[in-house]
C-alpha cells in the first residue's frame, strides 16, 4: 500500500540568490498550513556555495547557495548549464515532481525549466510539471535563452505573488505574461514572500483546491476566459507581455535584475 506521502502531490522548490532551501521553508510557514497541507514539498539548496555576502546574514543562519552567477543586466549567465543539467538530474532522481515553486532567482529558474521543457529541451522523459507557482520571479534577458524558453505561451497553470513595493514588480509581471491564462495575486509587500492576509489566502487555498481537484480525476471549477489577476477578490485587467529583450529603465539597471538579489532586510520574511 502506497504511504500518505507518497500519494501527495510532489512539488520542487527553489530558494532565492544566496539563501537556502531552509530559509525558503521558513518563508513559506508564515501562509496557513491548509494552502499546502496536501502537498510533498522537497527544498534543495543551491549547486553552488554563494559566491559575496547574503542579505540575509543576521537574520537566518548560514550556509547560503545560489543557482547561477549573472552580470548587472542579466543578460550574461556563468554556470548556468552546469545548473540545469545539476536540477534535471535532481529532478529524475529524486522525482517524478508534479510541479515547481520558486522565491526569485529560484522562480525565474523554475520558470526556465517549464518552457525548455515545453519546447522539448529538456526533462524529454519526465511528466510534463502540472503547475507553478512564482514568487516574485523575472525572466531571463538573453535573447538566445528567450527564443527557446518563451517561444509560446506556457500551459502549465500558474500562479504569480506580486508585491506592490517589489523591485522586481515589472519583470514579475513580464512573467507572468508568458504563461497561459495566469492568476496573480497582489500584495502590498516588497520583495519577499509575502504574508497572506485573510482574502490572498482564500485565494491560494482555492487555486490548490483546482490542482488536488485536477490530480484526483475531480473536476475542477472552469478557468476563466483570459488572463486574470485578483487583488482583494476583483478580477483585474491583463497583463501585457513585453518584449524578451527589454531592459526596465531604472531597473535593471540601478537594481539590476539583480545586483545582489536583495531581500531589503525584510525581516518579515522569517518572521513565523
Amino acid at each position: 500500500m502506497e504511504s500518505q506521502k507518497d500519494t501527495k502531490i510532489k512539488i520542487l522548490c527553489l530558494h532565492g540568490f544566496r539563501t537556502s532551501g531552509s530559509f525558503l521553508q521558513k518563508q513559506i510557514s508564515k501562509w496557513d498550513a491548509s494552502i499546502l497541507s496536501q502537498f510533498d514539498m522537497e527544498f534543495p539548496d543551491g549547486k553552488f556555495p554563494a559566491g559575496g555576502k547574503s542579505d540575509i546574514e543576521g537574520i537566518f543562519p548560514p550556509p547560503y547557495f545560489e543557482w547561477f552567477q549573472f552580470d548587472k543586466d542579466f543578460t550574461e549567465y556563468t554556470n548556468l548549464e552546469a545548473c540545469i543539467s545539476y536540477l534535471c538530474d535532481y529532478i529524475t532522481s529524486k522525482g517524478p515532481f508534479d510541479g515547481l515553486l520558486g522565491f526569485s532567482q529560484g522562480a525565474t529558474l523554475s520558470a526556465l525549466l517549464l518552457g525548455y521543457q515545453a519546447q522539448g529541451k529538456l526533462l524529454k522523459e519526465h511528466p510534463a510539471f502540472k503547475f507553478f507557482i512564482s514568487i516574485s520571479g523575472s525572466k531571463f534577458r538573453k535573447p538566445s535563452i528567450c527564443e527557446i524558453a518563451y517561444k509560446d505561451r506556457i500551459k502549465v497553470k500558474s500562479v504569480h505573488l506580486i508585491g506592490d513595493k517589489d523591485w522586481l514588480k515589472l519583470p514579475s509581471e513580464e512573467l507572468a505574461s508568458e504563461f497561459h491564462n495566469p492568476l496573480i495575486i497582489r500584495h502590498p509587500q516588497g520583495h519577499t514572500v509575502p504574508r497572506l492576509d485573510e482574502v490572498a489566502t482564500e485565494q491560494l487555498r482555492e487555486w490548490t483546491k483546482t490542482i488536488i481537484q485536477a490530480n484526483t480525476g475531480t473536476t475542477p471549477p472552469p478557468p476563466l476566459d483570459s488572463n486574470h489577476e485578483l487583488q482583494n477578490g476583483e478580477a483585474k485587467s491583463p497583463v501585457v507581455a513585453a518584449s524578451c529583450n527589454k531592459v526596465q529603465t531604472g531597473l535593471l539597471e540601478t537594481s539590476g535584475v539583480l545586483n545582489t538579489e536583495k531581500t531589503e532586510r525584510e525581516v518579515e520574511a522569517v518572521q513565523a
